[in-house]
């Protein structure tokens, strides 16, 4: 089973990293950092563009696990410019048979700041066909998701 982490943060290796570990625990992963890439807003077609180095990791992926810290009450611009520039780049269901997963930690997010992350990344995997497997904000949610991820 190949795994992939996305990460969000700009930090290669800070919190939104060590709860995708916790969830990836015992399973080797590919990272994909997405301050190593460009990745404009919708809309922009950027030189070096690197959307595409993300959409065929998905695609090559069998666990996908998506992180962002909490910034400005929501999910960071680095994953919210890869959701939005899916549009027109992939096809409605075209990752059908993978699971997908969100990590998303903060200093202190409220409860609505979360369900807003996790009901975006349901949407976004039920759009491109993924089984949302669920959120996690904690390590001991990281550990549990993990487990149901690869049983």
């Amino acid at each position: 089973m190949k795994a992939l982490f996305i990460n969000g943060s700009p930090n290669k290796s800070g919190n939104t990293a060590a709860l995708a570990s916790q969830v990836m625990a015992g399973h080797d992963y590919e990272t994909l950092n997405l301050c190593d890439l460009v990745i404009g807003s919708y809309g922009q077609q950027l030189p070096g563009d690197g959307l595409d180095e993300v959409i065929e990791a998905m695609r090559s992926a069998d666990v996908i696990i998506m992180g962002s810290p909490v910034y400005w009450h929501n999910i960071c611009g680095a994953i919210r410019n890869v959701l939005d520039r899916f549009y027109g780049h992939v096809e409605t269901g075209e990752l059908s048979g993978r699971k997908l997963a969100f990590v998303f930690q903060g200093a202190a997010p409220e409860k609505w700041m979360l369900e807003a992350g996790d009901y975006t990344m349901s949407r976004f995997a039920g759009l491109y066909g993924m089984e949302y497997a669920g959120m996690a904000t904690t390590r001991s949610e990281a550990a549990d998701l993990g487990k149901s991820l690869f049983s």
